[in-house]
């Protein structure tokens, strides 16, 4: 038996700059109990061992069931899940977990989702037309914020005199930032609207996800609208929140790097590269979601006891510099970058696939419509949002254009002398 460890306190200094606590705490271990806005955890920071324990048997995702309440409790984490949003396939075990995601998978293979390009381009067109009349922009806000709900829009067939309306909701439902009584007076409208649109959609099948979904059958095994609808909550809190900050973590990047920016711009066919590198080094999710220990387990040499509360940090394992040479430095031409940013196992994203297309699409776009683009200085130095879950900008604040100096420009004109022609 290994001794009990300390338990490290992490301080508000984690979520602006999580890699420098995360290199100090390799050096001492793969597994630490760490406590962090009084949630206490064992935090897993190593890749090989963050890969166990996502496939390891006795770590649940339950965390919707009074067993994984009360642990969640127990650790000072029971403020941090939604159970409308948790009880759904990705908080769900074999063999619930297999039967909802064999259902999911059908829907998530038609051609109502691979043939979604197109309309992609054309949402994150529009944007950028209207995004690049302004000089000074939040690229979070005019950008990488509406393009992921406008593609849901699209994914569920959502009808264009209502999108306004459902953007407004969801806007609002994804907003942690946002009161409780807006997000819930936002959730009731979108759950309704919700119920109204399967029930049309079960009627009148569309070429759409919500159809797809509807009709997704095993046998005689198909989707409840309980079911249905979790399902439709999960697509819009985690495909929303991981595509916006993909996507604002890469334009910071840029922002950051203009000769990378350039190389890009001139050949956008590294871009698909430079977003898995970007989901490497800097990817949207810090932490995995919840997990906790049925059985005692052994994990990174480590003892742990059943009923404990599990974090695996993504941010940590896809910079271990046992696994990636040079891990804090981004490098889109990696021989080997099979990082974790979407899970490993039976959990991995469903809409990995999405997301990529998504993310690259907005880059591509964002990179031809938008020539000049730099950091506005003027608005401070970006920060980062003081999540658990999330690794993302509070905002991104940008210059469309480059300062004009008016000065210059006037002394330039009378020190000229006329002409005598």
């Amino acid at each position: 038996m290994t001794a009990a460890p300390e338990i490290v306190e992490l301080t508000g200094d984690f979520y602006q700059d999580p890699h420098a606590i995360y290199r100090s705490l390799r050096t001492r271990g793969p597994i630490h109990r760490v406590r962090v806005e009084g949630v206490l955890c064992w935090l897993v920071v190593d890749y090989e061992v963050a890969k166990q324990a996502f496939v390891e048997p006795n770590i649940s995702k339950k965390v919707s069931s009074p067993e994984g309440q009360a642990i969640l409790a127990k650790n000072g984490a029971a403020d941090m899940f939604n159970s409308t949003i948790s009880d759904n396939m990705l908080f769900a075990d074999p063999p619930q977990h297999t039967r909802l995601r064999s259902l999911v998978a059908k829907a998530f293979a038609s051609r109502a989702v691979r043939d979604l390009g197109p309309r992609i381009t054309t949402i994150a067109d529009t944007l950028l037309d209207e995004m690049t009349i302004r000089e000074r922009v939040d690229l979070l806000d005019s950008y990488a914020f509406p393009l992921p709900i406008a593609v849901i829009c699209e994914l569920l067939g959502v009808p264009d005199d209502e999108k306004d309306a459902f953007r407004s909701w969801t806007a609002v439902v994804v907003n942690d930032s946002a009161t409780i009584e807006a997000r819930t007076s936002a959730g009731v409208s979108f759950f309704t609207y919700l119920t109204e649109l399967i029930a049309k959609r079960t009627d009148d099948p569309r070429d759409d996800l919500l159809s797809e979904l509807i009709i997704a059958k095993d046998d005689d095994d198909r989707l409840d609208q309980q079911e249905l609808i979790s399902m439709l909550f999960l697509l819009l809190a985690a495909g929303h929140e991981t595509t916006v900050n993909l996507i604002g973590n890469a334009v910071l990047e840029l922002l950051r790097d203009p000769q990378r920016a350039g190389r890009l711009r001139a050949d956008p066919t590294g871009i698909p590269a430079y977003i898995d590198e970007i989901l490497r080094c800097q990817g949207p999710v810090h932490l995995a979601t919840a997990r906790y220990t049925t059985a005692p387990i052994t994990l990174g040499n480590q003892d742990i006891d059943a009923g404990e509360f599990i974090m695996i940090s993504l941010a940590a394992a896809n910079r271990d510099p046992e696994r990636f040479a040079e891990p804090d430095r981004i490098d889109a031409d990696r021989d080997d970058n099979r990082h974790i940013a979407f899970g490993h196992g039976i959990h991995y994203c469903i809409g990995a696939a999405l997301a990529r297309t998504e993310a690259t699409i907005a880059l591509t776009r964002l990179l031809a419509k938008v020539p000049v683009m730099s950091l506005d200085t003027a608005a401070g130095e970006p920060t980062w949002r003081k999540s658990l879950l999330i690794r993302g900008l509070a905002a991104l604040p940008v210059r469309l254009a480059p300062p004009v100096d008016f000065t210059a420009l006037t002394i330039g004109y009378e020190g000229r002398q006329p002409s005598m022609a």
